[in-house]
């Protein structure tokens, strides 16, 4: 049977979005599946053939190269987010990301370093965390000769230079360069300790203050020594005892 080559093009409408149909527009054949992969949940890669982006935001200079990625991209400055989760009161602007957040409840970490024994609920995080491995750094501060392994990190990092705290508390005057660091702070406000020790009835404001505790019970010590072979639950104590002990190091000196 001959092939057509022709790029077919549908006359229905075809970007829909929880059964509602958001653009009126004829879309041809090839940027149907895209629109349709990325609803699924299914990464749409960008057009690496032609390197155009011709979709571009109206309130940013981001461009891209399918009308779905846009559609996506623009619900940061609306603030929308359809995808609601069944299991809390999280919702967000991409099914892909409510796929990677229910893993979360689930406990599912399908995506495995090779090189240890962490897991991971999306691939974005498996990379950033192999590059730990690697010694990679990628993305490089324009201010300082700082690097860091996800463009995440040097986002929040830029900001120490340009003095930006946009996330502010709404219980004080307090503002924070990330908006984890928020959340954090206004537990203190709220008293909301969600991290619970699953072996005594301790209770945290974050997950790693809980890691930290959890050391107590289980005796990890996995911070060690490089001179002395000393071991410790958690990494500042090992720096502490090396400049006691070692380096006598002062680096906090009265003004």
């Amino acid at each position: 049977m001959k092939v057509n080559k022709e790029i077919k093009v549908h006359e229905e409408p075809v970007l829909i979005e929880n059964g509602k149909v958001l653009v009126k527009e004829k879309l041809d054949f090839r940027e149907e599946q895209l629109v349709l992969s990325q609803d699924a949940g299914i990464p749409v890669k960008e057009d690496i053939h032609t390197g155009l982006r011709p979709y571009k935001c109206t309130q940013c200079d981001k461009a891209f190269a399918h009308r779905s990625n846009l559609a996506s991209h623009k619900r940061i400055h609306t603030g929308e987010k359809p995808y609601q989760c069944r299991h809390c009161e999280k919702a967000f602007a991409t099914n892909s990301n409510l796929t990677s957040h229910t893993m979360v409840h689930t406990g599912e970490k399908p995506y495995q370093c090779s090189l240890c024994d962490k897991a991971f609920t999306n691939n974005k995080d498996l990379t950033g965390h192999i590059r730990i491995h690697t010694g990679e750094k990628p993305y490089k501060c324009n201010h300082c000769n700082m690097a860091f392994t996800r463009k995440s990190h040097l986002t929040s990092h830029s900001k120490i230079h340009t003095g930006e705290k946009p996330y502010q508390c709404s219980h004080c005057d307090k503002a924070f360069t990330q908006k984890c660091n928020l959340i954090m702070h206004s537990m203190n406000h709220t008293g909301k300790k969600p991290y619970k020790c699953s072996q005594c009835d301790m209770a945290f404001t974050n997950n790693g203050h809980l890691t930290n505790h959890t050391r107590i019970h289980t005796g990890e010590k996995p911070f060690q020594c490089s001179q002395c072979g000393k071991s410790f639950t958690q990494s500042g104590s090992l720096s502490k005892h090396t400049r006691k002990f070692h380096t006598g190091e002062k680096p906090y000196q009265c003004s």
